[in-house]
């Protein structure tokens, strides 16, 4: 099982801080995230995945992850 965390205006669009999924693979997640939750589908396209804290952007197996953080783009300086 792995915990997805949601920050910021993903947690805004997902209503919720975080969330136990159990999608094989990161893609299959993503199509999941947004089909639950379809304000996610605007934002989420634009976030950065973690998974235990390492930015990926492919088509990663989940097989062993614990955490999937999601991160919009962050405005600052």
């Amino acid at each position: 099982m792995i915990t997805v965390r949601y920050f910021a205006a993903a947690e805004e669009a997902a209503g919720r801080a975080e969330e136990p999924r159990d999608e094989p693979t990161l893609d299959a997640l993503r199509s999941a995230l947004v089909a639950a939750h379809p304000a996610l589908g605007s934002i989420l396209p634009r976030c950065a995945l973690l998974l235990d804290g390492a930015r990926r952007d492919d088509d990663a197996p989940l097989a062993g992850v614990a955490f999937v953080d999601v991160l919009p783009p962050f405005a600052g300086g």
